[in-house]
């Protein structure tokens, strides 16, 4: 399995807080059968703003401290960018970095209880300049929660998403797990990541959700996550469905008090 999403560098942001650390995330991931991970430390968040600089170097001592400890783990580069209004100029100096370092594909993040009114332009932006936006975690985002066409016209118009395993799980709680299956329903799902953080409440959770993913929604649907991951990677065209609108569950009614 490959996972794209995950904060596995040390010290670079709320994420791993020592090479330790790092490593002993690192052995835990392939006890799930992850293979490889890109590592995508927050950019350009208001509380964490590493430069690619760091990452790059945060990078290189991860990959050197597994070889030391002979675990068979592939680390590539990346970013978790808050969104702003530069970022198309960013990418092309080198200051922000799309996932895998070279790609196509550039993971996104908008503020936790709001989507920004130029996110639609700057996705259109990103797309004349050959780069797919990846919206990371969108289930967990309030705004989305409660307008979900905003994220079907994101989809629609070329945009992709990320799900984290532990909102497939239910570790975020019943609001965002509901929205997650709703999401899967709709084909408003094309990656699967864990975006761990630590080995406690923000693990990996990859075998977990792949199970549960599986048994809910069929084998298919598991196989597109686990090839659009390698696909990712490989800089290739994701599987992609035609999305569907998000089909809000109906109120249930009582003639009793």
């Amino acid at each position: 399995m490959i996972d794209v999403h995950c904060h596995i560098l040390p010290g670079l942001d709320d994420g791993s807080a020592s090479l330790a650390h790092s490593v002993e995330m690192a052995r835990t991931a392939v006890q799930e059968g992850i293979t490889t991970i890109i590592a995508t430390p927050h950019h350009a968040n208001p509380y964490f703003d590493s430069t690619a600089e760091e990452m790059a170097a945060g990078v290189e001592a991860v990959i050197a401290a597994l070889e030391t400890e002979g675990i068979p783990l592939v680390v590539k580069p990346g970013q978790e960018i808050r969104l702003f209004g530069e970022l198309v100029e960013h990418l092309a100096l080198g200051r922000s970095v799309p996932l895998t370092g070279e790609g196509r594909y550039v993971l996104v993040e908008f503020p936790t209880n709001s989507v920004p009114a130029y996110s639609e332009r700057l996705f259109y932006d990103l797309a004349v300049q050959g780069y797919i936006p990846v919206i990371a975690h969108p289930e967990r985002n309030k705004v989305l929660q409660e307008k979900p066409d905003k994220l079907f016209e994101f989809v629609r118009n070329g945009a992709l998403t990320q799900i984290t395993t532990s909102s497939v799980t239910g570790h975020f709680g019943k609001t965002v797990k509901s929205f997650t299956d709703q999401l899967l329903e709709a084909n408003l799902a094309h990656l699967l990541a864990s975006d761990a953080h630590n080995l406690q409440a923000r693990t990996f959770r990859m075998k977990q959700a792949s199970d549960l993913i599986e048994e809910e929604f069929g084998t298919d649907l598991l196989y597109q996550f686990q090839e659009n991951a390698e696909l990712l990677v490989s800089n290739q065209n994701l599987i992609i469905y035609p999305p569907e609108p998000v089909r809000k569950k109906r109120k249930r009614f009582s003639f009793f008090g």
